[in-house]
């Protein structure tokens, strides 16, 4: 593949590299998520860099970004903003919430209520939010990033089925390997780094990439895959139910993106299963324990073959 646009994301690999240091793997997951047109869900331990790998990512790509610190007093329009009398107009007039950014951050998503947490399907599956009868268009690209800590996950309102299934990915950092955690500990602080960062590249660039993404060519065969994965998923009795076709289209588009990021114009079996755990393992519900099993996710992986 001979795209123009593939290096200066590779650059923007590298620095997101220095920034969230030893989480190449996690990071192009990140960076496909965006390329596919989806959401990211990060859940891991507070400390480990979510909130910084999501300031990271909207700097390097010179996207506008937007913190919302979710908790149970939090109301929609919080996020989605409010129409105010105009007493000047002698009409009301739209404000526009945080919600209108291209990288939006929903910190600990799971602290809102049900009510407020209903806010973002909308704008996640249609880019978009209706105030009071009235629908407002999201910039593009439109990127939601939410947070939740695995260790108090069912928080006061865990997520529903309906809400998890909007995010393309769920991904966890973990901790960082000796050698990267020692380079941070005497390193530049991440805050001060981030502030000196200037944009790889900007919206045009990162909209044509998408759309180099959707001409990336995936074989009948490789589509026969993922068909086979998916049914899996829906016959295997351990699993309360399986993968939706919204699921399907994901991993499809995921699996194009990281494709495309590898420098190839094809599909291969391996982007599949690169892809697989991070779109499966948050859709998957235990019958025995309630939770996803990530080893579950990757024995039905293993247990599929390839064509």
């Amino acid at each position: 593949m001979n795209s123009a646009l593939l290096p200066r994301f590779l650059e923007a690999l590298q620095r997101l590299d220095s920034i969230i240091l030893g989480k190449q793997d996690a990071l192009r997951l990140a960076l496909s998520c965006l390329l596919a047109r989806g959401h990211l869900l990060i859940e891991d331990l507070p400390g480990v860099g979510k909130t910084t790998l999501a300031h990271a990512l909207a700097r390097v790509l010179g996207l506008k970004f937007q913190r919302v610190q979710f908790t149970s007093d939090l109301l929609p329009a919080d996020i989605t903003g409010v129409s105010i009398y105009d007493r000047q107009d002698g009409r009301f007039r739209f404000h526009p919430g945080p919600i209108f950014a291209q990288v939006l951050l929903a910190d600990e998503i799971n602290r809102a209520t049900p009510k407020t947490q209903s806010a973002l399907l909308e704008a996640m599956a249609e880019h978009q939010v209706t105030v009071d009868g009235e629908s407002h268009p999201l910039p593009r690209p439109f990127y939601v990033i939410a947070t939740q800590n695995p260790l108090q996950q069912i928080g006061a309102f865990p997520l529903p089925e309906s809400q998890l299934d909007r995010f393309l990915m769920r991904l966890e950092l973990g901790y960082p390997d000796e050698r990267a955690e020692r380079e941070l500990l005497l390193g530049q602080d991440r805050r001060s780094l981030l502030s000196t960062q200037e944009p790889v590249l900007g919206i045009a660039e990162l909209l044509a990439a998408q759309a180099e993404v959707e001409q990336v060519h995936i074989s009948p065969a490789l589509v026969d895959y993922v068909q086979a994965l998916v049914a899996a998923t829906r016959n295997d009795p351990s699993f309360a139910c399986g993968l939706s076709p919204r699921a399907a289209l994901g991993l499809i588009q995921a699996s194009r993106a990281h494709a495309w990021l590898i420098g190839r114009n094809m599909v291969i079996p391996e982007d599949v299963q690169t892809i697989f755990p991070g779109v499966a393992g948050h859709r998957l519900v235990q019958r025995a324990s309630g939770r996803p099993d990530h080893a579950a996710v990757l024995r039905l992986l293993a247990a599929i073959a390839i064509p």
